[in-house]
């Protein structure tokens, strides 16, 4: 008898466990719980995305959003990890390309192709272009939330004082760099301590030293070799520029050497357009990268990528998680984020006069009207050789390694890459 009640109370603790895993994701008031994760835990973003996530509750009552922010360094290692268990994020933020590709082949993305198909009114409003970047074959797993590119900035007052004008070919930006340095600015700031700024310059050099057939074979995992003596080329201009960046450029970060440009200390730097309003109150130009003598890439491509969100497989509540990210991404949220943050919404219309200066309407047209965009390199290629190409060009900015050897080690990772892909 004991035993027969022994087996019914275990039973019962079996029955209780099993009902708390199949309600995973309500709360014990009958709302649905959703987990939301991205990479800004510092303002302004963790305010606006505080503002958001508070106005969607209160127009939802029945939804209670849980959001956590990590930094973007290890946001790229914790959102792996969080995918492969049994309990990842609902809403997760991803950049796009290679890096969410990885996610949606891992059979860890919601296909969202029925709802941009079911909802135009939301689905329309979309920068079209900055959907493409988050679209596998041909069905679209991510949300564009953010557009961004690359730029040269550069101080007028500065250039205005040395007559100097802004240059248009690599020549011209050799001949203006030399003037700014004799006159005791330093040409241009560039930090590495974090290597994903080095991933810019690379990105842009190699589209416009290699071409494209070359190229997208060898940012293919599969097919990659990086043979193309255009990869040493590349690496040979980024070291033309050397001595007109900041000394140990290794040390410092970006941070710093945006602000040694907001300061007037430099007078270019090339960084993206989403940081005109953090080099305030700068009397900011804008250029594009300086055409190259032989270059095989268009001039007319512009290095930059969305960045969005996606929304797990394994989300017990889809239709939920989708509302969020239509609110998230509605053209009133979108204003938000242009006044409140300074970045441009990938929602069409959203910067105004009355929430942006005319030099954030100059980037949003800069890449609305681009003919092509540049995915960043190391969202472009696999990760294992993103680090090897990076770290590597870091040695080469110090000094320790030649554009040629940099490329061997690249070719040796590569090589390594395709062996583990087939």
């Amino acid at each position: 008898m004991k035993k027969m009640f022994l087996f019914l109370i275990i039973a019962a603790v079996s029955m209780l466990t099993i009902a708390g895993c199949s309600s995973q994701g309500s709360s014990a008031d009958g709302k649905v719980t959703l987990k939301f994760f991205h990479r800004w835990p510092k303002e302004p973003e963790k305010r606006y995305f505080e503002e958001v996530v508070k106005e969607f509750e209160k127009e939802h009552p029945d939804i209670d959003i849980q959001t956590e922010a990590v930094l973007n360094d290890s946001y790229k290692d914790k959102i792996k990890v969080m995918l492969g268990t049994s309990s990842p994020p609902d809403i997760y933020f991803s950049w796009s390309d290679e890096f969410a590709f990885k996610f949606i082949r891992g059979k860890k993305a919601l296909d969202l192709s029925s709802y941009y198909k079911d909802d135009t009114d939301w689905s329309s409003q979309l920068v079209q272009s900055q959907v493409t970047p988050f679209t596998y074959e041909n069905k679209q797993y991510g949300v564009p939330w953010q557009m961004d590119a690359k730029s040269f900035f550069y101080n007028k007052d500065i250039f205005k004082k040395l007559n100097l004008e802004p240059p248009a070919t690599w020549d011209e930006l050799i001949d203006v760099s030399k003037k700014l340095k004799e006159n005791g600015y330093t040409p241009i700031s560039f930090g590495t301590k974090a290597t994903w700024t080095i991933s810019h310059y690379i990105g842009t050099l190699n589209q416009r030293m290699v071409d494209e057939k070359t190229r997208e074979k060898d940012y293919n995992a599969k097919t990659g070799e990086f043979t193309d003596e255009g990869y040493v080329k590349a690496l040979e201009k980024l070291q033309e520029l050397m001595p007109y960046f900041n000394k140990h450029v290794n040390s410092v970060d970006h941070e710093y050497v945006r602000q040694q440009f907001k300061s007037g200390k430099s007078a270019m730097i090339y960084a993206e357009t989403a940081e005109i309003k953090l080099v305030e109150p700068v009397n900011l130009g804008m250029f594009s990268f300086p055409e190259i003598s032989g270059q095989k890439g268009s001039s007319e491509a512009l290095t930059g990528a969305p960045e969005g969100f996606m929304i797990s497989s394994k989300t017990k509540h889809p239709k939920e998680a989708v509302e969020f990210l239509q609110f998230l991404t509605s053209r009133k949220m979108g204003e938000k984020l242009v006044k409140d943050v300074g970045k441009y919404s990938a929602v069409q219309g959203t910067a105004t006069e009355e929430n942006s200066t005319a030099i954030q309407r100059e980037a949003v047209k800069d890449i609305v009207d681009a003919k092509s965009m540049v995915p960043w390199f190391d969202m472009d290629v696999d990760v294992e050789i993103a680090d090897v190409y990076l770290t590597s060009v870091q040695q080469m900015l110090g000094g320790d390694m030649t554009p040629k050897q940099v490329m061997k080690a690249v070719q040796k990772a590569a090589k390594q890459v395709r062996a583990s892909a087939e």
